[in-house]
């Protein structure tokens, strides 16, 4: 532990860093560790509310509400209906957020939070389940809850084990596992993700398909499998691209030449450009489906080390060229 009489230098300080985290790490595993029943009750109970077309309301006020809050975002923004709701302005008029097709998450770890407690009977009376989030399950909290999750953390990571620290840290790992648990149950898709995410960087990676950031037309090149190598480079350089796609009578993909695939042909037979671009070319290259929503793209650049990528449609027909040098102005890496 640092403190004034102490030379601060850097080893003391990630020391004390790593031993905060080390603290942490341990309560996110008890917690892990003891996941039983109560979490399976709560998933089921969950999913029966969202099917029935009710919503998760989640409670909480000081540091708990701020993991409450961002954990609302996290359930809403991955197919699970959620909002927050303030203990505090909800006794004032924000319980009209509630109805009784809905479940509270109450969320509070030592079970004794006032604000939160007062809050519980006007939610009971409405015929609104409670669900109590609670290191403590014996605490008035536990006892006023239809379901209690126990969420048992030994120790804050602070030195004077007062500031939530280790028990928020397990709050938002437990409903982050609910998040995620929900949405394999639910079969959320990237595609409903997307619907979600219509903005921001996010937003442009998963709604933006092949087909957004694919060349066509004149900015393609494409040659026949009995197109010379030269023909082929003279392509590529009309289109202005680092590689030809090579197709058969009916369009359908037979391989890819690139700018590299020639600088290594060459340094095997320098009379190279005369021969068929079908003895030099890539047979059945990496290809994508035009369809396929642009965060695919980045997976096969990352995964195979190439610059281009060929797309296709649902039969094979070549369609169009993806280069890895106009991806940045899609905001897509």
């Amino acid at each position: 532990m640092l403190n004034d009489s102490q030379s601060v230098d850097a080893q003391r300080i990630l020391s004390r860093a790593r031993e905060v985290m080390d603290v942490e790490i341990s309560g996110v595993r008890k917690v892990r560790d003891e996941l039983g029943e109560p979490f399976v009750a709560l998933v089921k109970k969950c999913l029966e509310i969202l099917q029935d077309g009710g919503k998760l309301v989640l409670c909480g006020v000081g540091k708990s509400g701020h993991i409450s809050k961002k954990l609302a975002a996290t359930l809403a923004s991955t197919g699970a209906r959620a909002v927050f709701m303030h203990p505090v302005e909800a006794m004032h008029g924000d319980l009209g957020v509630v109805s009784p097709q809905d479940l509270l998450l109450a969320v509070s770890y030592s079970g004794e939070t006032d604000e939160l407690l007062r809050v519980l009977p006007a939610v009971k009376r409405m015929g609104v389940p409670i669900v109590g989030i609670t290191g403590k399950a014996e605490s008035r909290l536990g006892t006023f809850s239809d379901m209690v999750v126990p969420m048992p953390v030994e120790r804050e990571a602070c030195p004077f084990n007062l500031a939530p620290t280790t028990t928020t840290t397990a709050l938002l790992a437990l409903g982050d596992a609910l998040a995620m648990v929900l949405l394999d149950c639910q079969n959320f898709q990237l595609s409903d993700y997307a619907k979600n995410h219509p903005a921001g960087a996010i937003g442009r990676t998963i709604t933006l398909t092949v087909k957004d950031c694919m060349r066509t037309g004149e900015r393609c090149a494409v040659v026949t499998p009995q197109a010379t190598v030269r023909e082929a480079l003279l392509a590529m350089t009309k289109a202005r691209d680092g590689a030809v796609a090579i197709v058969d009578a009916q369009n359908r993909l037979l391989g890819i030449f690139t700018d590299g695939d020639f600088r290594r042909a060459m340094t095997a037979n320098d009379q190279v450009l005369q021969a068929p671009i079908e003895s030099v070319m890539t047979k059945s290259p990496v290809a994508i489906n035009q369809r396929q929503m642009a965060v695919e793209i980045l997976k096969l650049i990352e995964h195979r080390k190439i610059d281009d990528v060929v797309a296709v449609d649902d039969e094979g027909r070549f369609v169009g060229m993806v280069d890895i040098q106009d991806l940045p102005k899609f905001k897509v890496m």
